[in-house]
């Protein structure tokens, strides 16, 4: 599968960015965020997101991420943006100088959900895999590129056979930092078919 640079288009715009055929640098500005309603009650729908469209239903696409974030909850990484209800993410979130939170947020219907671990605060570059398999999705990470862990598997209620997927960087709070996207590949589906219990005749 071909993923061509040139054909992402931006949900929303940051005022500081750079595109290139090698790498995308967006640098964030304050009080920028993903977020909807769960505990914090709050709706912050203002990051920006920079996405492909495609309606294979089977793929899987990665990316390298580098980050100098240094403040609460400066974070980049994948998204699934398909509107400001219906999305998900994965990124390290800076927390403080000791950890930070390597994690996903699925939401459907307006209702967000976090699933974190904490990582080291000296870890500043992470690769990413979003994987489809019709409206289910997995989403993984490496510090290598080649030996993917498993974040989440989760189930989108509102996806249609199109999809718009892609990056994104924000910074919550009052701060602001670089993050650089490179390596970004679309391929045939890596999260395979599940080979244990059959499926209950529905």
């Amino acid at each position: 599968m071909n993923f061509d640079i040139n054909k992402l288009k931006w949900t929303r715009e940051p005022a500081d960015y750079s595109v290139s055929e090698e790498k995308i640098e967006i640098i964030t500005k304050p009080n920028t965020d993903l977020w909807q309603r769960t505990y914090y009650h709050f709706r912050n729908d203002n990051a920006p997101v920079l996405q492909a469209e495609t309606d294979e239903q089977y793929f899987s696409f990665v990316v390298k991420t580098e980050f100098e974030s240094k403040h609460r909850f400066d974070q980049c990484g994948i998204v699934m943006y398909l509107d400001s209800e219906n999305w998900l993410k994965a990124s390290i979130e800076y927390e403080n100088e000791e950890f930070q939170h390597l994690g996903s947020v699925v939401t459907n219907n307006g209702y967000s959900d976090w699933a974190t671990t904490a990582v080291d605060a000296s870890i500043k570059s992470m690769w990413y895999r979003l994987s489809r398999r019709e409206n289910d999705f997995c989403v993984e990470c490496s510090l290598d590129g080649k030996s993917f862990s498993q974040m989440r598997v989760c189930h989108m209620f509102n996806v249609k056979e199109k999809i718009t997927f892609g990056i994104y960087a924000c910074s919550p709070e009052n701060s602001s930092f670089k993050a650089v996207f490179t390596n970004m590949e679309m391929t045939e589906c890596k999260w395979l078919a599940h080979d244990g219990q059959q499926p209950d005749n529905e």
